[in-house]
């Protein structure tokens, strides 16, 4: 290896430093920077300086929400309505002259009738009358009504009866009572199964109206079974069968009920079967119209060395009248030939 000599390598450290050293920055030549401030614009200023830049749209200042206070957020939750005072008394006042109660007027006038028309059409074939006082879906019965209290003074005399507190659009929601005289005879648990199982049928419906029938149907037919308890019998028999105390015209309107509600649920199913089944016989009418048949084409062997002649024909028949032509090629006979 060669050395430099110190002269060389001072020098060469001498340039390399300065070949290190960062570039001075640029100075103001005189009144260059005063002129320039004073014509209002100095190159780079902008990028130099923390200065807004003029003419850039202002950031928008975020939005301030006012948090809710704990008082206003208990009160968004806003009880239910209760029943109006000036319907009270038609509530609870007196033993309903009626078998539906409904002085709010929840039902239209169309379904009140038929509403009261099957309720009269229970009393009349059942020992065990059915009321039902029509709720809003969303009110409450006031505080200082007692329904038991209620149920004891108007119902503890006269035939027996269910009492029902139905809420319009909410079934779920819906009460059963029963007067004194049959409490004893027909369990809570029978009670709350009859219930149960007529709010399972109302929700079969989506409208309040067809849901309200549908209670009332089901629950007229568990008032039939609280009749064979009072007759001595038990809820508990697996196939129940008609028998002479639990009142032979009753039994039938049960079934009757019971079948008209089950023709009332294959009724959709069979309407569109039927239809399908027209559906398909059309279609099936319509394909035979534009039938059309293509005739198999038979070469004539000639006839006296011609393959015309006057007075000569031939007579083409198929063995089968049922089978379309195009798929039989086997001739019958030909009686008409001339040799």
């Amino acid at each position: 290896m060669k050395f430099l000599p110190a002269t060389l390598a001072a020098v060469f450290l001498t340039a390399t430093a300065t070949a290190l050293e960062e570039p001075a920055l640029p100075t103001w030549h005189g009144k260059e920077r005063a002129e320039l401030e004073a014509k209002g614009w100095i190159p780079g200023a902008l990028l130099l300086s923390h200065d807004p830049i003029p003419d850039e749209p202002a950031k928008p200042e975020p939005l301030q929400v006012e948090q809710p206070k704990p008082g206003e957020i208990a009160g968004d939750l806003k009880p239910s309505p209760e029943i109006a005072e000036k319907f009270l008394p038609a509530y609870f006042a007196e033993r309903p002259k009626n078998f539906l109660v409904d002085p709010q007027g929840l039902l239209n006038p169309s379904d009140y009738r038929d509403r009261l028309s099957f309720l009269n059409y229970h009393a009349s074939d059942s020992s065990i009358d059915l009321f039902v006082y029509v709720i809003g879906g969303d009110q409450e019965i006031p505080s200082a009504v007692r329904e038991e209290e209620m149920i004891e003074r108007f119902f503890t005399e006269g035939r027996p009866a269910a009492i029902v507190y139905y809420y319009l659009g909410a079934p779920q929601r819906s009460v059963v009572y029963l007067s004194p005289s049959i409490t004893t005879s027909v369990s809570a648990a029978e009670q709350r199964r009859a219930l149960e199982s007529s709010v399972m049928q109302a929700f079969e419906k989506t409208k309040p109206s067809e849901q309200f029938e549908k209670f009332l149907v089901q629950m007229s037919i568990r008032i039939y079974w609280m009749e064979r308890m009072l007759a001595g019998e038990t809820a508990a028999a697996s196939t129940p069968s008609i028998i002479a105390t639990a009142g032979a015209g009753h039994a039938k309107s049960a079934k009757l009920i019971w079948l008209q509600a089950l023709a009332l649920k294959a009724l959709i199913p069979a309407t569109i079967l039927f239809g399908a089944f027209l559906t398909a016989l059309g279609f099936h009418h319509w394909l035979r119209l534009r039938a059309r048949y293509r005739f198999p084409e038979f070469e004539v062997e000639p006839r006296l060395g011609g393959a015309h002649a006057a007075g000569v024909g031939a007579v083409i028949s198929f063995a089968s009248a049922a089978l379309p032509p195009a798929s039989q090629r086997d001739q019958v006979p030909d009686y008409l030939r001339r040799a």
